[in-house]
């Protein structure tokens, strides 16, 4: 029998705790929970859960994540569209409420199934991180709702409304189980689409924002990332725009979904430097909500930009960008393999997205694209 490379070994490992520790937090729940037990579990050494996971809250959220990530491999495209918001809505949220705990399911079942990260987030950099990842998560249902017409902000204010609705439901089960019908809360975020929310203004900063740079930088895109929406492999080095986001910054990719034109490929890259608990929080949460959508929407109506998680800093190192934390927001433009716009900081998203390549042709070469030729 061929021995097991480390690589694989580790995998192994990994997959073996990940078990045991399920059926701990299942049995005992997330604060009652016990790593040595996990480990006796799992037949392992405490060292060995230790080198695999930092802690016990990074654990829990990792169970989390790969329950999310089984879903989302299992999630069928529905045989046509929704239709309306209003019935997408609905569909959304009898798909969301599936995972509603029975009257029969113990407190720390009914956690797990809810993957609900209650009493777990004990610090403000992971509550600030889940915040942002709650805009984001409304930012994608209204690009499904939506698929056909650029982003609206009411648009995006519905979706948050519709997610408040659901979270506020899984709430309530978590501590009484069986209260409230799933199939009235589905009638109800059916309704929402009813509401006449205003298209609010852009955000008071945009304006302030500084234009992109122009650039003409020779673009060697890292390979082997993936989208997760669709599950095919990404390759930055075709034209569009890049926008890498520290999860502390989510919310901004409003701002250059907004900004950019609807032919452009936009892909965000989500980093952070806590993949261990952040990082795998972020997964949780988007994959999850990934794994809804394609349960709803046919793959035609699933939101166009891509999105990546790159744990190992491997694409802002490639744009030349070391310091990574999760209030990065570092964005290019490329063209012809090449990068011929760049911005950082707040706004970065939007002022490369609302920067087309002809534009940033046009000022690398001295003349203003806006003008006709021989116009001072």
């Amino acid at each position: 029998m061929a021995r097991l490379t480390r690589a694989q070994q580790q995998k192994r490992t990994r997959a073996a705790v990940l078990v045991a520790a399920r059926q701990e937090f299942t049995e005992y729940g997330y604060v009652e929970a016990k790593i040595d037990r996990i480990a006796e579990r799992a037949e392992l050494t405490r060292g060995a859960v230790y080198s695999n996971f930092t802690g016990k809250r990074a654990l829990y959220l990792a169970v989390l994540a790969d329950a999310a990530e089984r879903a989302r491999v299992a999630a069928e495209s529905p045989a046509e569209s929704p239709g309306s918001v209003g019935r997408a809505l609905g569909a959304f949220a009898r798909v969301w409420l599936e995972r509603l705990p029975l009257v029969g399911d113990t407190p720390a079942s009914g956690h797990l199934q809810l993957r609900s990260v209650s009493g777990v987030l004990d610090t403000e950099s992971a509550r600030a991180a889940l915040a942002e990842l709650v805009r984001f998560e409304a930012l994608l249902l209204a690009l499904a709702l939506e698929p056909r017409t650029a982003v609206r902000t009411r648009t995006v204010r519905l979706a948050e409304l519709a997610l408040t609705l659901l979270h506020g439901a899984a709430g309530l089960a978590e501590n009484a189980p069986g209260v409230g019908d799933p199939f009235d809360l589905a009638r109800a975020a059916e309704h929402l689409a009813g509401i006449a929310f205003i298209d609010d203004a852009e955000p008071a900063h945009l304006p302030f924002v500084a234009p992109a740079q122009s650039a003409k930088d020779q673009w060697a895109a890292p390979r082997g990332l993936r989208d997760e929406i669709t599950g095919r492999q990404v390759d930055l080095g075709a034209d569009g725009v890049v926008v890498v986001l520290g999860v502390g910054r989510l919310s901004a990719a409003a701002e250059a979904v907004r900004s950019a034109r609807l032919r452009d490929e936009v892909t965000f890259v989500v980093v952070t430097s806590d993949p261990a608990e952040i990082g795998r929080l972020a997964r949780l949460r988007i994959v999850d909500l990934i794994g809804c959508l394609r349960r709803v929407f046919v793959a035609e109506e699933l939101p166009r930009p891509r999105i990546v998680f790159d744990d190992g800093g491997t694409v802002p190192a490639a744009i030349g960008w070391n310091s990574i934390d999760d209030c990065t927001e570092v964005a290019i433009r490329v063209h012809d393999g090449m990068i011929v716009a760049r911005a950082d900081g707040r706004g970065a998203g939007h002022a490369v997205a609302s920067c087309s390549a002809h534009e940033r042709r046009g000022q690398r070469d001295g003349v203003n694209p806006r003008k006709p030729a021989g116009e001072a």
